[in-house]
């Protein structure tokens, strides 16, 4: 069959308003670049001539400032699932302009299957590759493209031409049948393939190719330093103990690594400790970090979402996509991140924390409570199933007035049913078969800043019972916050 080219703006004319349009990609990986940003200008022209026009915007992950930065400004998405990112999109959504639902990432695909989130209009897929049958190759970035494609009614290509069509064969595209049908996942080891290379799709619903030549635009992380250093060397020096006890297999077991600073500079520091034998990873991003491990033998395999690299390391891997090809797959998100796989291998997960309380719970979506960050993404599915799940983050941010470890946590993503190990710059508090009032002394003594140690020991001494809150003093760290912008200044006696 052969499809008929179009621009931008042709495409975009396909999208009406209340459709609900799925986006391929898995953060900025493999997203669309000039469809969304098209349709933002689309957008603007309905409500400059007084019409409404807003989509629902369905994605891998979170994506970048072509669909979630375009699309925001423009005020063209009435709803938002499974999670974003980006400055206007998390303004638009503190502001009540978008409905945003957070969900697992793993559950997205399924969630669209079973019907639960309405139907998916249109699909706009970037591709490296278009066979006139109806094969689609993808870039880097898989997320719940498979699912958007089989059930939308009109798919539009974006055909990258900056991707090389040599990835064919790195993606390993499966789709779960729906229960009562379920089967097992077969996945064994990270490396195991168990589909097919490519998405098929009904060659007839491809109403038009878009051509592209944009670079995703990763930005590099930020250099470690001396915090991230530390969290890092923590990490490393506990994996280390632990296997050293015993309680890790001598083989080692996979690693799932969160995306952002903290985990990249962790990677790095699994890469330079020779205490940590090679590993493989099944994890959700691969990130620079684990480019140059692969490089260096650290990283023996890695079995991922996307590839989550800056420009230049992309640039590296399309260069050398001989050395890559065997040592990476890219898979669906409710694959890469299924909790029947996750526990399967005994995956060690590691996540950051926005901030955690006394007695081993985590916020990792909302800042005071109220205002999201960005989601829980993928963090739930690994956590959850882990062989061992920790959690990162500093101990203070804005220059100590925040403090990282709370009475009470502002809103409640991980309980403390989940979360195993807690690391900050500070220690090391391994929560595991401790009680309520234990797990609170080993993070108070681990992993608080000490500016704050006093006032969370002060706090312990006023709850009574198993968990010892005191209700009305539980959130005194962030009213101080939002009073006086320093949690160093709560004063216990206002709560006496």
């Amino acid at each position: 069959m052969a499809f008929k080219f179009i621009t931008a703006e042709e495409a975009a004319e396909f999208i009406h308003h209340n459709d609900n349009v799925g986006f391929s990609g898995f953060t900025a990986a493999g997203t669309p670049k000039v469809v969304s940003v098209a349709l933002a200008k689309k957008a603007e022209a309905e409500h400059a001539a007084g019409r409404p026009f807003q989509i629902g915007v369905y994605t891998g992950a979170s994506t970048s400032d072509y669909i979630d930065g375009a699309l925001s400004r423009a005020k063209a998405i009435k709803s938002r699932t499974p999670y974003q990112s980006h400055k206007d999109s998390r303004e638009a959504i503190n502001n009540n302009e978008i409905a945003y639902f957070d969900l697992h990432l793993s559950h997205l695909a399924q969630t669209l299957r079973y019907g639960f989130l309405g139907k998916v209009d249109v699909a706009v897929i970037e591709a490296t590759d278009v066979t006139p049958d109806g094969e689609i190759l993808l870039g880097p970035g898989v997320g719940a493209t498979p699912t958007f494609c089989s059930l939308a009614e009109k798919i539009i290509i974006e055909l990258n031409h900056h991707d090389p069509k040599e990835l064919r064969g790195m993606h390993d595209i499966y789709q779960p049948l729906d229960p009562p049908y379920r089967r097992e996942i077969p996945i064994y080891k990270p490396s195991d393939r168990i589909g097919v290379p490519v998405v098929k799709v009904d060659p007839k619903k491809i109403i038009g190719i878009v051509e592209s030549d944009k670079r995703d635009g990763v930005k590099p992380f930020a250099p470690v330093d001396e915090v991230t250093m530390k969290i890092g060397n923590n990490v490393c020096n506990f994996l280390a103990q632990q296997l050293k006890s015993g309680l890790i297999p001598p083989q080692f077991l996979p690693l799932q690594s969160g995306v952002g600073n903290i985990a990249n500079a962790v990677l790095a520091c699994l890469g330079s400790n020779p205490d940590i034998p090679a590993f493989e990873m099944y994890t959700e991003v691969v990130q620079d970090a684990v480019i140059d491990l692969m490089k260096e033998g650290k990283c023996k395999f890695a079995s991922s979402c996307s590839l989550t690299v800056s420009d230049d390391k992309l640039n590296e891997v399309f260069q050398n996509i001989g050395f890559f090809h065997d040592k990476i797959i890219l898979r669906p998100g409710e694959i890469t991140n299924n909790p029947e796989v996750v526990r399967r291998l005994g995956l060690i997960t590691m996540n950051t924390a926005l901030e955690a309380d006394i007695f081993g719970n985590v916020n990792s979506t909302h800042v005071t409570g109220t205002k999201m960050m960005n989601g829980i993404g993928g963090s739930g599915d690994f956590t959850r199933n882990a062989y061992l799940s920790i959690f990162t983050c500093p101990s203070t941010a804005k220059g100590g007035k925040i403090s990282a470890i709370v009475p009470m946590v502002s809103h409640l993503d991980h309980s403390e049913h989940s979360v195993q190990v807690l690391i900050t710059e500070q220690g090391v508090a391994d929560l595991r078969g401790k009680s309520p009032i234990q797990r609170a002394h080993a993070i108070i003594e681990n992993c608080a800043h000490p500016m704050y140690k006093e006032l969370l020991w002060d706090y312990l001494k006023l709850g009574k019972g198993h968990t010892p809150h005191r209700l009305n003093a539980a959130f005194a760290f962030h009213n101080e916050f939002l009073k006086s912008g320093d949690m160093a200044l709560t004063n216990w006696a206002d709560y006496e």
